[in-house]
Parts: structure tokens; sequence; C-alpha cells
């Protein structure tokens, strides 16, 4: 009998000779053999984007799409029917302020940087900000002020309060620039320039904060107007006062943001984030609970402790008794089996979907979508864009999963915010290998 320890070191010696190459030789990354095979090409690296901070992944699914009760007003405007999604990430929570000021804040640096003259010429010969070097700004530097009091950053004189310059919120635009993929696919554009189906268009993305005054006549709420988006205090509350073209804003802005960090580091560019579809929301809001009323369940709003299980309008307008008189932190009360927040009550959120009665008539089963990109010529008809989930202020009919209503895309609203998705695969599992 063969004495162990020989066949042990045997066995180690195998292993690293078969390492060193010399059992097999190995090809190196990227070099593909000359034999007149086909072997394929990668179009990058397989690094795979981990988790997106703050989001969760929504797994593939077929649910019983509308009403999961009778429809009280009988509007008929949506239909129960079997609908099968593909998977992507959600934001657990709506956007909050901080994140969404991070967005403001950007646009601002760069107007700024625009007109300081804080640049850098590109490999297209197109000049763009110096990032390095507004990263050495500092706002509350009175020489800065004063060199900005000069530009259209800032508010005129006349409009100072005690001489205290301020940013002009409506010079903090945005570009938004993108591809229309559904006019450059129809049949009739085939050879067309691909510039024609560019989208550039200026935004407007300070939140509007007279809308806690605006929609509430006879209401003291100047309070919410001077300190919601501004105080540290509603940081982690949702955004509101957004209209749905800053809501397209800020994601067409989160991909731009994304992609080019990853070209900065020669990585693959990701797919776009993007407004959820009606159907995709309301498929994330159930939360595998196909057929339930409310993202926890049937038939009631409290628990069987009595507790509230959202953030609404109770009774006959008991707005504190769930623990908010307003609006609550994005990340309150217990997240649905998906792990979303606040998918029910809070605000209500915009979806990409155009708002139309007889949509479910004709829609694909498959990631049914109906979309409709309204300018500003449009009539109001055409600007309808659906919103979902109810909001603080709403009662609790609006917080049914299946319940579908409306707002005009140019409007905002102290109740309505947004959460983004993004089209990728499932992360990894913990100790495996992206592919």
């Amino acid at each position: 009998m063969k004495n162990p320890i020989y066949v042990f070191f045997a066995l180690v010696i195998m292993v690293m000779v078969s390492s060193c190459g010399i059992l097999g030789k190995k090809k190196k990354a990227g070099a593909l053999p000359n034999d007149g095979q086909v072997y394929g090409i990668s179009p990058g690296s397989k690094y795979t984007l981990p988790r997106p901070p703050g989001m969760v992944y929504i797994p593939q699914g077929t649910f019983h799409m509308g009403p999961s009760d009778e429809d009280p007003s009988y509007s008929l405007s949506a239909r129960n029917r079997s609908i099968s999604i593909s998977g992507f990430w959600m934001d657990a929570t709506e956007i909050t302020n901080n994140e969404y000021r991070q967005f403001v804040f950007w646009v601002r640096d760069s107007v700024a940087a625009t007109e300081l003259k804080y640049l850098k010429p590109g490999k297209d010969g197109k000049e763009y900000v110096d990032w390095a070097k507004m990263k050495t700004l500092k706002w509350n530097d009175p020489k800065v002020l004063e060199e900005l009091g000069q530009t259209k950053l800032m508010l005129p004189p006349d409009d100072r309060i005690f001489g205290k310059m301020e940013i002009d919120p409506t010079q903090i635009i945005y570009q938004v620039e993108r591809f229309d993929l559904k006019e450059a696919a129809k049949r009739e554009n085939a050879g067309v320039a691909r510039s024609k189906f560019i989208e550039r268009f200026p935004v407007q993305v300070y939140p509007d904060t007279l809308v806690w005054i605006r929609d509430f006549a006879y209401s003291y709420n100047e309070p919410m107007t001077k300190r919601y988006f501004s105080h540290p205090a509603f940081g982690n509350y949702p955004v509101v006062g957004v209209n749905w073209k800053q809501a397209d804003a800020f994601c067409n802005w989160r991909t731009l943001y994304l992609n080019s960090y990853l070209s900065s580091k020669n990585r693959t560019q990701e797919s776009d984030f993007r407004l959820p579809t009606e159907a995709q929301w309301e498929y994330a809001a159930r939360g595998g609970r196909s057929q339930s009323m409310f993202p926890w369940g049937n038939y009631y709003l409290r628990n069987k402790k009595g507790c509230l299980m959202a953030n609404f309008k109770p009774g006959r307008g008991n707005y504190p008794e769930d623990g908010g008189f307003y609006t609550v932190r994005a990340d309150a009360y217990w997240p649905n089996d998906f792990g979303l927040y606040n998918m029910a009550g809070n605000v209500a959120e915009w979806t990409s979907s155009i708002f139309y009665e007889g949509g479910f008539t004709f829609q694909h089963d498959m990631n049914p979508d109906v979309r409709w990109n309204a300018k500003d010529t449009d009539p109001p008809l055409m600007k309808r864009k659906v919103i979902r989930g109810g909001s603080w202020k709403d009662v609790g009919y609006y917080l049914q999963t299946g319940t579908r209503t409306y707002e005009y895309q140019d409007t905002a609203k102290s109740y309505i915010g947004f959460r983004s998705v993004i089209d990728l695969p499932a992360a990894p599992q913990k100790g495996s290998r992206g592919g």
C-alpha cells in the first residue's frame, strides 16, 4: 500500500504544475486563436454593476393587473387581466429631498461653472465643466458671491430681501438629451438620420415650494413652503413640488451621472434610469400578492393591534392619527414583500404611462406600456400621466394597488413624488462571480 503522505504530495505537485500552465496552456485574456473558428468577442469586461444603492430587485413574474375590489365610481378605466413583467430594480423609497438636492446642486454648479468660465476643452473640441476646479469653489465666500452676483445665476438687486444674495431658482436649468427609440423603431423611419430622433430640451429643476400654499385654499401652510425642501429636518422625506417633466429629467441626469463614471473607468455603459410604467408600478406595489387590495394584503387599513398601515387621511380627516400630519419619512411603516416602502400613502407617484381610459383594451400582456411624450403645444388631454399609490391627503380608496388616477405632466403638487427604476440583471449572489 502506498504511503498516503506520498500520494498527498503527488497531488499537490500536480495542482502546482497545472496552475503554472505546464499541463494545459491557458489562453491570454482577449486573445483569439487563429484557426478559422468562431469563438465570439465580448463587448467589454465581465464587470457586473453591484446592487444600486437604495434599490431592490423586483423579480419577473405574472399578476392580475386591475382593481381587486369593486369600482365605486363605475368609471371602468381599469380592467382585471393577467400581465407578465420582466425583472427590474426599483428605488426602495420615494426619491427624497436629499437625493433630489444632489441633482439640483449638480445643475447649479454646472450653470455656475459656465458663468465663471470654470471650463476645460474636451477631446471633441467643445468645452466642458472642470469639476476639479469646481470642487475648490466656496459658495459662502463673499468674493465668490460678489463674482456670481454679476451673473444671471443670482437674483437681481430688486428681488433681494435685506440685500441678501440668493440663487435664482429659475436659472437652475438642466439640458435633457436622449434618443427616442420608439420613434426610431417605426418602419417608416428606416434610413432616417439618427439626429432626427435625438431629443434636446431644457427643464427647470428646482421644486415648486409654493405648492404647499397653492394646493390648499384658506389653509395655513407657509412653514412647509419655507422649510420642506431647504431644511435638513426634512432631508429624508419624499421630494414634492416636482412635475412629471422634472421627475423625468432627474432620471435622465441619474443615467448621465452613472454612465459618466463608468466611462471614466472604461466599464460598460448601463441601462437608463427611468420612471416605472404603470404596470411595473402596480406589480411592484403588490409585492407578490396578486389579488390583494393593498400592499400588505386584504381588506383593512389597520393591523390587528389597530395601528394604521400607511400615511393617508383616516376617517373623516384625522390627519395626525397615522403618525404624520403631512408627509412622513420615505422609509416609514413596514415595507411590502418586495422590500418597498410606502407604495401606498405618503405621496402619490408619477409613472411614465399616459392616462387613457381605454388603454387596457389594447395593451400587450407582456410588459404593457402606453406612452406619449406630450409637447407644450399638445392639448391637456394628452398631458395626463398616471399617478399611483395615494398620498397623505387622500382617503383609503386611493391607497389600493389597483386604483389609478392622473395629473397633468406640467403640474406640480405637494402630494406627488416619484421613484425610479433601471433594467439591470439581479446582483450576483455573495461569493459568486459576476458574468
